[in-house]
């Protein structure tokens, strides 16, 4: 079964890359392809930024195929025929043809071409997807013989993920958190301590869920206060308290920065220093005809922190101040090296001080909830 969601665009660019290999003239040689995000349009004159940053010059000729699909297509057999002058800003596009005069120039004969709304449109349909059907947390143990993982969701939920020989396997890149630089993976793969999603049919007590589709990663969760900050540099210095270091955090374009109200992290500290009596007002509200505002699952289950996190105000590195509490979620960095923040959330004071290693759970998959895409510039 191939993975419709969790493969996405890579598996829709891989696919057409192989198609048009097999179209290739024999003997053919010097073709070049790239593939990326259309900047800016003159004439039959595009730049293309590609999936390593880099901006290229490309010119597509008189007599070049220019196809429209849709995001998930892996072929072309119901590719759409279009004209360069279609072609918008924010497409997604694979470009072949031969190299130009420059480095970063092509002449391209074949483009494939992925609409911008089109693209948006399939993300937003798989993000509720996996809202709706899906389950994150941190891997506390692994059973390899029946194939199953044991996820902790909150302080006080756990669930059973079961794969079958139909579940489909990604695993983050070391230092990426974009879904077109994860691989194909297995469940050998998965280790303690990761963090992982999942989507697939959820058990009616929402304690098992049966995976369609899986990714994995290792990640950090770093925690304390700010100690400094550079701007121009764009990193934040943090005293970890889990780590008990300090650690320099690189904050990225696509850094999810969120701050906390201060009644809101109060009721969180409140959940941590007593689960069991945060859950039973939750249920007893629940039973009054409360709404499931502010995170919290329909029916008084464990609230959802992701969802609560994605409706908290935006904050820029500006807003953020030295002494501040903060926690954040980054990748694992190699060594002495900085990390880059997934998601940074200040505010956090509360939380901090009513159970330190608590609230680390709390950051459990924060950035996983939107398996359709990578998640965009806040």
């Amino acid at each position: 079964m191939k993975s419709r969601s969790m493969l996405g665009l890579a598996t829709a660019i891989a696919g057409f890359c192989l198609t048009i290999s097999a179209q290739q003239t024999p003997g053919a040689a010097g073709v070049t392809r790239k593939t990326g995000a259309v900047k800016s349009i003159q004439g039959n004159t595009i730049v293309l930024q590609d999936d390593a940053g880099q901006q290229i010059k490309v010119t597509i000729q008189e007599n070049a195929r220019i196809l429209r699909v849709a995001p998930g297509q892996t072929d072309l057999k119901s590719a759409v025929p279009m004209t360069a002058a279609e072609i918008q800003t924010g497409d997604r596009m694979l470009v072949r043809g031969q190299a130009g005069d420059s480095a970063d120039s092509l002449l391209a004969s074949a483009v494939i071409v992925m609409r911008k709304g089109d693209v948006a449109q399939k993300q937003q349909q798989e993000r509720m997807e996996w809202q709706r059907h899906g389950t994150g947390g941190i891997v506390t143990s692994i059973e390899g013989g029946a194939g199953t993982v044991n996820l902790s969701v909150t302080p006080t939920q756990n669930v059973e993920v079961k794969t079958t020989p139909q579940t489909g396997f990604l695993r983050y890149a070391p230092n990426s958190v974009k879904f077109e630089d994860a691989n194909k993976s297995s469940f050998s793969d998965i280790k303690i301590g990761d963090q992982l999603r999942a989507r697939g049919t959820r058990s009616a007590d929402g304690k098992e869920l049966t995976a369609d589709e899986v990714i994995s990663g290792t990640f950090r969760n770093i925690a304390g206060t700010i100690t400094g900050i550079d701007a121009d540099t764009s990193t934040v210095t943090v005293k970890d308290v889990l780590g008990k270091k300090s650690v320099k955090v690189k904050i990225a374009a696509d850094t999810q920065m969120r701050k906390l109200p201060e009644q809101l992290a109060q009721r969180i500290g409140f959940f941590l220093k007593s689960p069991e009596a945060a859950q039973a007002a939750a249920a007893r509200f629940q039973q009054r005809g409360g709404s499931a505002a502010g995170g919290q699952r329909a029916g008084g289950g464990a609230p959802d922190f992701q969802q609560m996190i994605n409706r908290l105000p935006a904050v820029t590195l500006a807003d953020l101040k030295k002494e501040e509490a903060v926690m954040i979620v980054s990748t694992p960095g190699t060594g002495n090296s900085e990390v880059t923040a997934i998601t940074l959330l200040s505010g956090v004071e509360p939380i901090l001080t009513s159970n330190t290693s608590q609230a680390a759970a709390l950051l459990n998959g924060w950035n996983l909830s939107a398996p359709a895409g990578d998640v965009g510039p806040q």
